[in-house]
């Protein structure tokens, strides 16, 4: 089972941070939400970063504005996590750049979709 991160991860069901959260738990996937400002998203323990979970993440998924997405892109990279979806709203050139600096492999779009999903299901 493939572990993911989703970072901006939100208790707020009609977020896109919420949805993916359900939407790559239902594809069988081993949810990690990533947030600091919740303890539990969907039934599933936060963690304020991916640095403090203690275990591999295969991808992450990342639902925050480029500015403070970007200062995300050093522990994607000290945690091993070459995946990074950068979903709609959430990716900058700048940002895409410096993720492939940092040896990641950006992938703009909508992960949810990318799993085979709809955001309307969820």
């Amino acid at each position: 089972m493939k572990t993911v991160a989703v970072i901006g991860a939100s208790p707020d069901r009609r977020k896109f941070g919420n949805k993916a959260v359900r939407a790559f738990a239902e594809a069988g996937y081993n949810v990690v939400p990533i947030t600091p400002h919740h303890a539990e998203i969907e039934g599933k323990r936060a963690y304020a970063t991916v640095t403090d979970y203690p275990d591999r993440i295969d991808l992450a998924t990342v639902y925050l504005p480029p500015a403070i997405g970007e200062t995300v892109l050093d522990s994607l990279a000290a945690k091993g996590i070459a995946d990074v979806w950068f979903n709609p709203g959430a990716d900058s050139g700048t940002l895409i750049a410096r993720a492939n600096a940092l040896g990641l492999k950006p992938i703009r779009g909508c992960s949810i979709i990318g799993i085979g999903m709809s955001p309307s299901q969820f």
